[in-house]
Formats: C-alpha cells, structure tokens, sequence
C-alpha cells in the first residue's frame, strides 16, 4: 500500500465508484447518513460504510466526522 493520500486513488476499483452513493440514493437517504447507519453490517456493504466515512475525513469542508 502506497504512503499518504496517494492510497485513496486506488482504493476504489473504477467500476465501482459511485455504487455505494447509488445504494444511499436507493435508500433515500444522503451518503454520511447511508454509511453511519451500515458501518456495523457484516461484510461488503459494512467495508464500504466504513470507507465511505473514512473518505469523508479527507473531503475539504468536512469537520472529520
């Protein structure tokens, strides 16, 4: 694994961006709220919570919640 930020890059395959946003959309719901309430699930879905919340950290603006 690469140091830094450079890690995020290609931590998400590009077939796969967006799907967890479109599973948030599905659910009516926004992303952060999406993956605060998933974090804990069991397997996929509970990784990408997690790194949903962990990219968010990264985003400008944010308050690293």
């Amino acid at each position: 694994m690469t140091k830094g930020k450079d890690w995020m890059a290609g931590a998400v395959k590009p077939e796969n961006k967006g799907k967890f946003g479109a599973k948030a959309k599905a659910a009516g719901m926004s992303t952060p709220a999406y993956a605060a309430k998933e974090k804990n699930a069991p397997g996929k879905l509970g990784k990408e919570a997690r790194l949903a919340q962990t990219f968010a950290k990264f985003r400008p603006g944010s308050r690293g919640r």
